[in-house]
């Protein structure tokens, strides 16, 4: 070990430990208090859905906001009241915020990962305030302005990536109910697009919308039952192409576990 390199170790800031009940703030304060603020998460809404867009959100808040935002976590754990009292508050408080909305035609065209990651990229390069660090939940996000870090588990673990999601979900859930008032037989309002057995029943009785992404299996098949086509380019998935290619109205993975 050179001179150099022991200098590098005596100077460098000491490590932030986290303890797990230390709560969501934790990490953003490890990270302002190093001076590698403002902290930004981001989370994304509608990756698993098989309609309608994908939603990508990016948010700063204040340190030492914690307070204000008791309650705050992962979209998902809060009901549908809770999250619009959230997202009223994340908007009035957050130092500032992003959100960016994916249309379907360009999940099928990119697919839905790497929508999902130009996205994140796009949410982050529209925030007004620079971030110093950027949190993201779960997937690594190469090409963004500033460091950052997937966390595991991020809208729970992390404050600001819990408002961005909180910002995603709202947005992409009123953009669904929007939807369903000029597409009300697929349910859009009760589902927001997921694959549930009353969206899938939907589907096989009408076939897909504009508004359903060709590029998910299930779609796919349901539209080659009803022979229909793709109404713009798809970047098709391995299982949706041999559908559309066999011409298969199940979908493989169903008729697979099927034959076995």
């Amino acid at each position: 070990m050179t001179l150099a390199h022991l200098h590098w170790l005596e100077s460098r800031p000491p490590r932030a430990i986290l303890r797990r009940d230390s709560g969501n703030w934790a990490l953003q304060a490890a990270l302002d208090r190093r001076g590698l603020g403002p902290v930004a998460g981001v989370d994304e809404a509608g990756r698993g859905a098989c309609a309608g867009p994908l939603v990508i959100a990016s948010c700063v808040l204040r340190p030492g906001d914690a307070a204000r935002f008791e309650g705050l976590t992962d979209s998902k754990l809060l009901t549908a009241a809770a999250r619009d009292r959230m997202y009223d508050l994340v908007l009035r408080r957050a130092l500032d915020y992003a959100v960016v909305v994916v249309p379907v035609e360009e999940v099928d065209q990119l697919g839905v990962h790497v929508s999902n990651i130009e996205g994140m990229r796009r949410a982050i390069a529209q925030l007004r305030v620079h971030p110093g660090y950027v949190l993201i939940d779960g997937f690594r996000v190469p090409g963004l302005t500033a460091p950052s870090i997937p966390v595991i588990k991020g809208d729970q673990a992390v404050a600001c990536v819990a408002a961005a999601s909180v910002l995603a979900k709202v947005t992409r859930d009123r953009i669904m109910t929007e939807l369903h008032e000029s597409l009300p037989v697929y349910g859009f309002d009760e589902h927001k697009g997921y694959c549930t057995g009353a969206h899938s029943a939907a589907l096989a009785a009408h076939g897909p919308s504009p508004a359903h992404r060709w590029s998910y299996v299930n779609v796919a098949a349901a539209g080659m039952a009803h022979g229909l086509r793709p109404p713009h380019p798809v970047a098709l998935s391995v299982a949706a192409a041999a559908v559309v290619q066999n011409g298969r109205s199940t979908p493989v993975e169903q008729e697979e576990r099927e034959t076995a």
